[in-house]
């Protein structure tokens, strides 16, 4: 490995970097984007469940907010009634779609990094071949001969270009695959989200009158 290295000269360098931040976004992604830690598929129900009649207390609107990133949304509509029980509805999906946006933000990260790697790969991987070809060009004698010219210079200009060539493939390929892989993935989680949200938004707008009752009653 360290000989290919060496054949492919300085410019083989900004490819390795792109390998290794690639690699580290990928292995990033595949832990934060685990189903467990996104959904649960009886998670609005049980928030139903638990909020038929009023809306729960801090401590369990804190604890359904930990469990994943769908309770990160659901516990923002709770949150939004007990801090203002005269919350209207429009205000209660206000709060629900602002965790959405921050949810989605989060499960975005690195994406565009990715993809920008694999867009820049095959860039570096040209940029190396043009730097073989000028040695290739300048391993030539002053009469434009090649067999006058610097084998070794020669042979070493023809490594810088192919080796750069193949290693900027090798590494944009995959990093496309993998960006296309968790973007369709991460718009399956978001519109899972939107429709659990909408629904427990639905099951919330119940609760504004019975909360604004409780207000008004409270000493």
């Amino acid at each position: 490995m360290l000989s290919i290295i060496q054949a492919a000269g300085w410019p083989i360098w900004p490819l390795i970097l792109c390998s290794v931040l690639a690699l580290a976004f990928v292995i990033e992604r595949f832990i934060q984007l685990k189903p467990a830690r996104i959904l649960s598929p009886r998670l609005v129900d049980d928030a139903i469940g638990v909020s038929r009649h009023a809306v729960p207390g801090p401590d369990i609107i804190d604890r359904l907010a930990r469990h994943c990133a769908q309770g990160e949304v659901l516990a923002a509509g709770w949150r939004a009634l007990h801090e203002n029980p005269r919350c209207s509805p429009a205000e209660m999906r206000a709060a629900m779609q602002s965790a959405g946006r921050q949810v989605a933000h989060r499960l975005e990260r690195y994406l565009p990094a990715l993809a920008t790697i694999a867009s820049a790969a095959p860039l570096l991987g040209l940029l190396g071949t043009v730097v073989g070809m000028i040695e290739i060009f300048g391993s030539q004698a002053p009469s434009g001969a090649l067999t006058g010219g610097n084998p070794a210079q020669l042979a070493h200009g023809i490594s810088v270009a192919l080796y750069n060539t193949a290693f900027g493939l090798i590494i944009a390929v995959p990093a496309l695959i993998f960006w296309r892989y968790f973007r369709a993935r991460v718009d399956g989680y978001v519109l899972a989200l939107e429709l659990a949200a909408e629904r427990f938004a639905r099951h919330l707008e119940t609760l504004c009158p019975n909360a604004v009752a409780m207000a008004e009653a409270a000493p």
